[in-house]
């Protein structure tokens, strides 16, 4: 790990793009051009209308899962405040390679407007975790009952394992003296989120909305490109496409995305073709869905660019 982060930025960030573009292509080269093709002209105004208000659903929940972090922090944020920074941070980590630089911008924004960087980047980092957390468990509670004998075993058992693995990291940071300290001040900070049942249901909820709202886009996406099954199976198979997109060696979400969607889809008897171009029609439609946070970002460029007659006005006092 130290190794790790010895690492410069930027090689990390170059490393992830070459990492996604290779997937994405190596994807295509196996399943074939026309399925990537297909995808991106699926994508109809219906669809984009769809994808806009479920991004909305899933933005405001999300908006309201960090506002009540934050709250439980001492942080003071303001709904229509938490609202735009958050489209804001979407479209950044969208647009920009990392996928992270827009919860930077968004902690570090409300961290100099409440003078607590500190607190500020720990509220938006615990209210993601919150996210992911709750997302993986919506996950394993769709995939393991499946049973052994169902298609998504493979994937299924891919999940558990990747949640076994996080959990026996945790006990390994436990088990030295150094890393039960870190856990235990950690877990202080945290505390008045964690111990508020009131603040615990609320993170449950909005983190599943925001699952739902990405997981409807995505049946948005299969139904545009012409996929005629039964929603519940590509609910399914949402729910592990976007375990897939959280995965750190992608770029704005493509990358193992494509490979993933592409292997569920075989497995499930639908094609690896389909599973192509649902992907790719979900990936653009997400692009599309954040763009309000462009709008977000100009209209506090302009804010922040007083008029010329003030800026002469200066210049003469």
């Amino acid at each position: 790990m130290a190794a790790l982060s010895a690492v410069p930025a930027g090689v990390r960030s170059g490393a992830r793009v070459i990492a996604a573009v290779v997937v994405v292509g190596a994807t295509i080269a196996v399943v074939g051009v026309g399925s990537f093709l297909n995808g991106l002209s699926a994508v109809s105004p219906a669809a984009v209308a769809a994808a806009l208000a479920l991004t909305a659903a899933a933005t405001a929940a999300a908006a309201w899962r960090w506002r009540v972090v934050s709250c439980g922090f001492g942080l003071p944020l303001r709904w229509h405040e938490a609202f735009g920074a958050y489209y804001r941070s979407q479209f950044l980590n969208v647009v920009l390679p990392g996928g992270v630089v827009g919860d930077v911008h968004r902690a570090v924004a409300h961290g100099r407007r409440q003078d607590r960087l500190d607190m500020a980047a720990r509220a938006v980092a615990a209210e993601r975790i919150a996210g992911q957390l709750v997302q993986l468990a919506l996950t394993l509670a769709v995939l393991l009952p499946l049973g052994l004998t169902s298609p998504l075993a493979p994937l299924a058992a891919v999940t558990a394992v990747a949640t076994a693995l996080t959990a026996l990291a945790v006990g390994v940071v436990a088990a030295s003296r150094r890393g039960r300290d870190l856990l235990r001040r950690e877990y202080r900070i945290l505390r008045p989120v964690l111990a508020s049942p009131r603040r615990m249901v609320a993170i449950a909820v909005a983190s599943t909305v925001v699952v739902a709202a990405h997981a409807a886009t995505f049946v948005v996406a299969g139904v545009a490109a012409g996929l005629h099954t039964d929603p519940r199976v590509l609910g399914i198979a949402a729910l592990i496409v976007l375990a897939a997109s959280a995965l750190p060696l992608n770029v704005a979400g493509w990358g193992p995305r494509e490979a993933v969607s592409a292997s569920a889809f075989a497995l499930m008897g639908l094609g690896a073709a389909a599973g192509l171009a649902v992907s790719t029609a979900f990936g653009v439609l997400t692009l599309v869905a954040v763009a309000p946070g462009a709008l977000v970002l100009l209209r506090e460029r302009f804010r922040r660019v007083p008029p010329r007659g003030m800026i002469g006005s200066r210049r003469s006092g």
